[in-house]
């Protein structure tokens, strides 16, 4: 369901339940938070944090990338994912440490395919921070390979993924 168009022309989502989270592009505003929440994330902690050390999600790879939030009615942001278009790849994918189990994740992948099919993609490449692997199995990607480790940033090897486009 699509409501109509907010201040800055990006439509805002709405999920059928009322207080559900609203799903709108990121703007300018957002950069601040969503780096907030890229390197205080809990699944980058311990021998994960040197991969978001420093890391930055500023209005210049807004504007670069397909970046959406879900944020709630008070407008706190719950989860953003960016979406890169050639070739085909779900770059970042954040949800807050204490909304996580609450379907904000399958929610902002229902968006981001949404977008993949009107862009005419049938397929998005993840390559998955390894704790999150099964949480991409369960929204329907299928493993295809295995990203090497690329030190001194990401010591570990990850799982690469294909989630198809319905």
């Amino acid at each position: 369901m699509t409501s109509p168009l907010t201040a800055n022309g990006a439509a805002e989502q709405r999920p059928g339940r009322p207080g559900a989270p609203a799903i709108r592009r990121a703007t300018g505003q957002d950069a601040k938070r969503l780096t907030r929440m890229v390197r205080g994330s809990g699944a980058y902690q311990g021998h994960y944090a040197p991969m978001v050390y420093g890391y930055r999600v500023g209005p210049d790879y807004m504007e670069a990338h397909e970046v959406f939030v879900a944020a709630d009615e008070s407008g706190r942001v719950l989860g953003f994912y960016s979406l890169v278009l050639s070739p085909p790849e779900l770059d970042l994918m954040f949800v807050a440490d204490d909304a996580q189990g609450q379907g904000i994740g399958r929610l902002l992948i229902d968006h981001m395919t949404g977008r993949a099919r009107a862009a005419g993609l049938d397929g998005v490449r993840v390559v998955a921070h390894p704790p999150a692997e099964g949480f991409y199995l369960s929204v329907g990607a299928r493993r295809t390979g295995t990203v090497e480790a690329c030190p001194p940033a990401v010591m570990w090897d990850r799982p690469e993924l294909l989630l198809p486009v319905p």
